[in-house]
């Protein structure tokens, strides 16, 4: 079955149910944010979504993020004014299709 994700600008056509989604709140960590993106893309299970909540960044994580979204076709951006953590990860969670549900902080 295809799923359609809307993520940031682009559609993005998935053909495969997602195991896991994982959401990744996103807010001024650009020092960290290619070296989590690159955990997560390197993970052996194939079946995941990558869901980026860019909360306002102010830094050049929203430029990190559109790099990597245009690489992977797994990652998905949703892009919202800072609102805080919680909001990122609701924002996160309404777009999620995985059977399982991951949060994984982009400093981490």
């Amino acid at each position: 079955m295809k799923k359609e994700l809307f993520g940031g600008h682009r559609k993005l056509m998935k053909t495969y149910e997602p195991k896991v989604s994982i959401i990744i709140p996103v807010y001024n960590v650009e020092k960290y944010l290619a070296d989590c993106l690159d955990s997560v893309v390197n993970q052996t299970l194939e079946e995941i979504e990558i869901i980026c909540v860019n909360d306002g960044s102010t830094d050049s994580s929203a430029s990190i993020l559109e790099r990597y979204s245009c690489e992977y076709n797994n990652i998905t951006v949703i892009e919202q004014e800072n609102q805080g953590l919680s909001c990122a990860r609701n924002a996160g969670t309404l777009h999620a299709s995985g059977e399982y549900i991951y949060f994984l902080d982009s400093d981490d």
